[in-house]
């Protein structure tokens, strides 16, 4: 606003603020009356003369019809006064008359500028700034109707594609959504998460944690070559089978016994995925096979599988580990072939009624040996619950895990080939991932569910490193992964560096390894949290859809008034609040209470 020094007169009309005041008393300072009767004391630069006066009150700026329009063509692309404005618009320049052209330049539309200089503008400009603003006026009604809708949880069709930008908060990939603030949301993505099932926008059941936490969510689109003429080592004579859980998709191992030598066979997915092709890059991106309750996502695409998995056709190419294992469960005479085999595959289930029967008696003599050394070396005895989460037909359907000897036999059997494939490569200087893990700070043996609970919080993740060290939960002084190169990246890298060597070529050099390393694991990190989160999501949708459910829990923990239990059933950790004095590894009666699904908890009571 211009500064004037000259002193507008007694009973004169001066913006202040923009708006009307009258000048009430002169001095040092200027007394002006405001709307509403207030006075207030200012300096002259604060106020702008409108008109000298005389104005007895405000209350006589009445509302005046005029011909402001017919002033503004006749002006039109010119420059004018409040004085000759008021004017031509009223026929007189009075205190009523100027404040209402005032309000006119004030709107900014025909007129801008100062008292002393109007510019009136051009038609064009006019109109163009008409459109601008009614198609404001009609996106903020627009806006506040939509604002209303999702108060009242009715959006419209035409909503979906604005609440994308909720969507994006509740899936990580943004962190502000100007709806949910319009609405008082907190900005975080489970309140947007709660905010799109609240509207219906999301239903109920949605599961935005494997997108949230970046893990891809769509199969692979890419070639696959056809397997390449190879000199292999004909075992299609020895019976081999592939065990694993019933309905598995993806069988990457078998077993075979060839008198006192075991053969572990795994698929030999290095025969059609080459380092630095397409497949192996779209691998490493992915870092390992997403498995949700919903299905599975796999690192490869399905027909790999179909060409490799051991089992799926009459007979198959694998990369196999021989080896013996001596009385002291040390293992000897470590070859490894690229061969054919001829594979049955059996479950679980099915092996765990046979394993008096030849060749599993033979197969689980063998492991035995081999499980007793590495719990001679500190190997971890943890059995806490377990369970498979499965959404079939629309049911969410959960079922622990019995502890099955057939499935420690293929454990072990598969930890010897790590062992193996470990020392195979530490021999020839064959730079690999090695999988390590520190030990524990205690090394008490843990026998019951809460000191297992505890011993588990005390171990770190397992780390893929260059050079080889120990892997405490395992008990072994030298391991590597290599037995699951259908579903995991690391295992395949050390597949196509043991065929390299097969092949007398140049393997990947250590920083070549180290780099694959350090992609696929930042992968598998997301792989790994969606799917944890997945199953927690859908366990609670299972007690949601179930009010009615009570089990058990046992105290594994004690906290200030509450306890953390384990729910064997469910394999659910929660917290619980508790009136009466408890004990570790105290069973407890419990109902559920309430299930947040945005924000994956769950709360339970004690029952009496």
């Amino acid at each position: 606003m211009p500064t004037h020094q000259a002193t507008p007169p007694l009973d004169s009309l001066v913006l202040y603020k923009s708006r009307p005041a009258r000048v009430a008393a002169l001095g040092e300072k200027i007394e002006i009356e405001l709307e509403g009767g207030q006075t207030k004391r200012v300096r002259p630069k604060d106020i702008e003369l409108l008109h000298p006066g005389p104005l007895r009150r405000l209350s006589e700026l009445v509302p005046l019809e005029g011909e402001l329009n017919a002033a503004w063509e006749l002006l039109e692309g010119g420059e004018t006064t409040v004085r000759e404005l008021a004017e031509l618009a009223f026929d007189a320049y009075t205190p009523a008359s100027a404040w209402a052209v005032w309000q006119q330049v004030a709107e900014g539309l025909a007129f801008v500028g100062t008292p002393e200089s109007i510019q009136v503008r051009p038609r064009a400009v006019v109109e163009r700034e008409q459109a601008e603003r009614a198609a404001k006026e009609a996106a903020e009604r627009d806006w506040r109707a939509f604002l209303e809708r999702m108060a009242a949880a009715r959006p419209a069709p035409e909503d979906a594609h604005r609440l994308g930008e909720v969507e994006r908060l509740a899936l990580g990939q943004s962190e502000h959504s100007r709806i949910l603030e319009a609405l008082g949301h907190p900005q975080t993505p489970e309140s947007a998460h709660r905010a799109l099932i609240q509207v219906g926008h999301w239903p109920e059941r949605h599961n935005p944690h494997p997108r949230r936490c970046g893990a891809p969510i769509g199969d692979i689109e890419l070639p696959v070559p056809d397997l390449d003429e190879e000199t292999r080592l004909d075992l299609t004579h020895l019976p081999a089978y592939a065990i694993d859980d019933e309905g598995n998709q993806d069988p990457d191992d078998a077993l075979s016994l060839d008198g006192d030598r075991l053969w572990v066979h795994v698929a030999d997915v290095g025969a059609l995925v080459r380092p630095d092709s397409e497949l192996e890059r779209e691998a490493r991106a992915r870092g390992s096979n997403l498995y949700l309750p919903e299905g599975v996502v796999n690192m490869l695409p399905g027909r790999v599988t179909e060409h490799l998995g051991l089992g799926l056709q009459e007979v198959s190419p694998a990369l196999s580990f021989a080896l013996r294992c001596d009385a002291d469960g040390e293992l000897r005479d470590i070859e490894v072939h690229r061969t054919w085999v001829r594979v049955t595959r059996l479950s679980y289930e099915a092996v765990e009624q046979r394993l008096s029967e030849e060749p599993f008696a033979a197969l689980r003599a063998f492991t035995d040996r081999f499980r007793a050394r590495r719990f001679a070396q500190g190997a971890s005895r943890l059995a806490l619950p377990e369970v498979s989460v499965r959404v079939e037909d629309g049911r969410v359907n959960i079922r622990p895990l019995p502890r099955l000897m057939s499935r420690e036999l293929v454990t072990d059997a598969m930890l010897m080939a790590g062992e193996a494939a470990a020392r195979f490569c530490l021999e020839r200087e064959i730079p690999i991932p090695f999988a390590v893990q520190p030990p524990p700070e205690s090394t008490d043996e843990s026998t019951d569910l809460a000191s297992m609970y505890a011993r588990r919080r005390g171990f770190k993740p397992t780390r893929l490193v260059l050079e080889p060290d120990r892997h405490a939960s395992l008990g072994l002084e030298h391991y590597t992964r290599a037995t699951s190169p259908l579903r995991r990246y690391s295992d395949l890298l050390v597949h196509q560096q043991i065929r390299a060597w097969l092949d007398g070529a140049p393997p990947l050099d250590r920083a070549q390894v180290l780099e694959r390393i350090g992609e696929a694991e930042q992968s598998s990190i997301a792989v790994r949290r969606g799917e944890r989160l997945s199953n927690q999501h859908w366990k609670l949708v299972y007690l949601k859809e179930n009010p009615g459910w009570k089990g058990q829990g046992v105290v594994v923990a004690l906290e200030e008034r509450r306890a953390v239990i384990l729910v064997p059933d469910l394999a659910l950790e929660a917290r619980i609040r508790v009136r009466d004095a408890v004990t570790l590894n105290q069973p407890l009666r419990i109902a559920v209470n309430e299930v947040d699904l945005p924000d994956l908890s769950a709360s339970f009571r004690a029952l009496g």
